[in-house]
């Protein structure tokens, strides 16, 4: 049997826990106004945080050894997306062994969740999460991100070499 305690009549009032509030931030204030090394801060421009591997940035398309997109162009990514921000278009490919491949593949960046659903949905490994995380633009229209940003900027040096080796695919009957 657990007992139940009756709130007493102060904890009824406001002013006591705002007042409560305020004691503890000012003893924060004072703790870091008065011992400036021992705070926690980061000089962003030239000091970055260094995130760990597994965080999930900004998204890139792998491309295979020949430098073309490992993408299918199977929808399962955009399909799988909870916030229905990809947006792909397949066609055919000139060579007969290859089914289809986007001619379009765009992501809305201003409407990712980042939860990292169109990577765990892909059969191919043609799309991850990078560990890029700033992504400054002026207007709206710099956050569609299509093949060239998320395939071969700058920053990927050529592109990311997924580590699905077609070959094994093949043999494997994948």
């Amino acid at each position: 049997m657990s007992v139940v305690q009756k709130n007493s009549e102060l904890s009824k009032w406001y002013l006591p826990g705002i007042f409560g509030g305020l004691v503890i931030t000012g003893k924060h204030l004072l703790k870091n106004l008065f011992n400036k090394k021992s705070m926690v801060t980061l000089n962003y421009p030239e000091e970055k945080y260094e995130y760990s591997p597994r965080f999930k940035g900004n998204h890139v398309l792998t491309v295979k050894k020949d430098g073309s997109l490992r993408c299918t162009a199977c929808m399962l990514c955009a399909t799988n997306c909870p916030a229905e921000c990809i947006t792909i278009t397949a066609s055919e490919h000139p060579d007969p062994s290859v089914e289809k491949y986007p001619i379009s593949y765009e992501i809305d960046v201003l409407r990712c969740v980042f939860c990292g659903f169109c990577e765990e949905a892909c059969p191919v490994d043609a799309i991850r999460m990078g560990p890029e995380w700033q992504t400054p633009g002026l207007n709206g229209a710099e956050f569609n991100y299509g093949i060239q940003r998320l395939a071969y900027r700058g920053q990927l040096k050529g592109g990311i070499p997924s580590v699905v080796d077609d070959q094994e695919r093949h043999k494997a009957g994948i």
